[in-house]
């Protein structure tokens, strides 16, 4: 099992980056391996990424809420706090719809 990330654009696959799962995040709920995901996405394409707007995709629905909750464990906060420097739409995309 592990991570992996696509970046399109538009509409058309221009990289892909995966890897495996460290130790310690094999424990991670699924919300969290999503958010750990998009954490890796970012750090990753940083430099394509900051300073524009773009979109993110999901096919986990509760991550379309994670700004708007209340409590977040400590891992959640940092990365929150992490992903409030990129100008960013988090979207829910069905995992049926979700095919490259």
């Amino acid at each position: 099992m592990g991570l992996g990330c696509v970046l399109m654009q538009n509409g058309r696959v221009i990289a892909y980056t995966s890897r495996q799962l460290k130790p310690h995040e094999r424990n991670y709920l699924t919300y969290d391996l999503e958010l750990a995901a998009v954490i890796f996405a970012l750090k990753i394409w940083r430099c394509y990424l900051y300073g524009v707007k773009f979109d993110i995709f999901s096919d986990h629905k509760s991550l379309k809420y994670l700004f708007t909750q209340k409590d977040l464990n400590l891992r959640q906060r940092r990365w929150v706090e992490y992903m409030e420097d990129y100008d960013f739409n988090l979207q829910y995309h069905p995992g049926k719809a979700n095919v490259v």
